[in-house]
């Protein structure tokens, strides 16, 4: 790979931030953001994901301008001089659950005012089969008057970052390589080879490497509604889902799912994307979509366990308070893109109980811009009727749940987290 080509990372978030930093250590790389105010943390070394190495972005920012090094910028002019286009924006669903390709196609419409001849754009961005070349190529086409695979070519490497995981970092993940002609697909390849320490698989087409991620996430999503459907079952028989799960995972072939909320950027939104194009053609996922309801549903089954609860103690529901642990989509992470914790205060606000959250990961000002609510700091929560576990932070082993118990809360684990004996339900 020609290391003299200059890298344009579009999106500096969660994948993009990481991978610029990452390019930088051996090309000269730009990372472009709309957002002025995260360009600007960035800047400063302050990064509110908790993703990037701040050694490694400080090393890299100062070597910008030089051979190999990172400038961060929202000036899109700023990428005029690029070659590589890697495009790693959100690519969320809207509240019908239909996939959102705004933010991809801008990012496409960008790009193609930029786009130059023998230039290469790289999708790592989720998406359907066929995105890549049904919706983002003929926007590309359409700006920049440019033709696909005559003047410009394409690629995609789905990302596969897992966010608050420091063991399973970008570079330690094989990567899936793909690209619009053969011997652009070789390139592909060889561009993350110079990176990922762990190795890239080179899928045959760009439509198989959209696939292979889909379903990487709809597998995980379906095996997880099994165990809750599971939870669910076993919750009318009053035996412990865990105990079960325990039991069974004796056998070496028995695969240790647990239940639990299910949301983030990915699980909780690729099987839309898969399920979408397959309705497009004719065919409804059963299983895929049988899934996803189960897994939807958990939070309102968590809510109206602890509401049941409640009225078992003959507690005047209305006048209830219910402080919920954790809001982030899962543990040690602040990222609360589609969390299914919200699940729990809808409902438990439908029937007009107080519910209070606090998450020393989240970002007050994030959630209260996103899903209308102020997170409560930490202080004395023994005046709560019920403590509801939904997300097992590190931070969490710290709180006193037997002096909880004892003052009366019903405390619902919903990680089987909290020491066993001062639990009164989990899933």
């Amino acid at each position: 790979m020609d290391t003299k080509k200059n890298i344009a990372i579009i999106g500096l978030g969660y994948v993009g931030l990481p991978l610029a930093i990452e390019f930088a250590k051996h090309f000269k790389v730009t990372g472009f953001d709309t957002n002025e105010s995260r360009v600007k943390s960035l800047n400063e070394l302050v990064d509110l994901t908790h993703e990037a190495n701040l050694q490694d972005l400080s090393l890299a920012l100062n070597r910008a301008g030089q051979e190999k090094g990172l400038t961060l910028t929202s000036d899109l002019a700023d990428l005029s001089n690029c070659q590589i286009y890697i495009v790693t924006v959100p690519t969320p669903i809207d509240h019908l659950k239909r996939p959102d390709l705004q933010p991809l196609l801008k990012a496409s419409g960008m790009i193609g005012s930029l786009l130059k001849k023998g230039d290469l754009v790289i999708y790592e961005s989720t998406v359907y089969p066929g995105c890549t070349e049904e919706d983002c190529v003929p926007e590309l086409e359409r700006i920049s008057g440019l033709k696909y695979n005559q003047e410009f070519f394409c690629g995609y490497s789905p990302e596969r970052i897992n966010p608050g995981d420091k063991i399973n970092t970008l570079t330690k993940i094989k990567k899936v390589t793909s690209g619009s002609t053969p011997a652009i697909a070789l390139q592909v390849d060889e561009l993350y080879s110079t990176i990922i320490t762990a190795g890239t698989h080179l899928a045959p087409s760009i439509k198989v490497a959209e696939a292979s991620k889909a379903i990487e996430n709809a597998q995980r999503d379906v095996n997880i509604s099994f165990v809750n459907e599971l939870a669910l079952i076993f919750d009318r028989m009053d035996i412990d889902t865990a105990d079960v799960l325990a039991a069974a995972a004796t056998k070496w072939n028995f695969l240790n799912y647990k239940p639990g909320l299910v949301g983030g950027h990915c699980i909780g939104v690729d099987p839309y994307y898969l399920a979408h194009k397959s309705e497009a053609l004719g065919y409804k996922p059963e299983v895929i979509l049988s899934g996803r309801r189960v897994n939807d549903n958990m939070g309102m089954f968590v809510a109206n366990k602890i509401i049941k609860m409640l009225v078992a103690r003959n507690k005047q529901i209305q006048a209830a308070k219910v402080l919920i642990l954790g809001f982030t989509f899962k543990e040690n992470c602040p990222d609360t893109r589609n969390t299914k914790v919200i699940d729990i205060y809808k409902e438990l606000q439908s029937f007009s109980i107080q519910a209070d959250i606090y998450d020393p990961w989240a970002n007050d000002q994030e959630v209260h811009r996103e899903y209308g609510i102020s997170l409560i700091p930490e202080g004395d929560f023994t005046g709560y009727d019920a403590v509801i576990l939904a997300v097992a932070h590190h931070d969490f082993k710290d709180i006193n749940f037997k002096l909880l118990k004892d003052k009366g809360a019903v405390i619902f684990d919903t990680k089987s987290f909290i020491n066993r004996e001062f639990v009164d339900a989990r899933l």
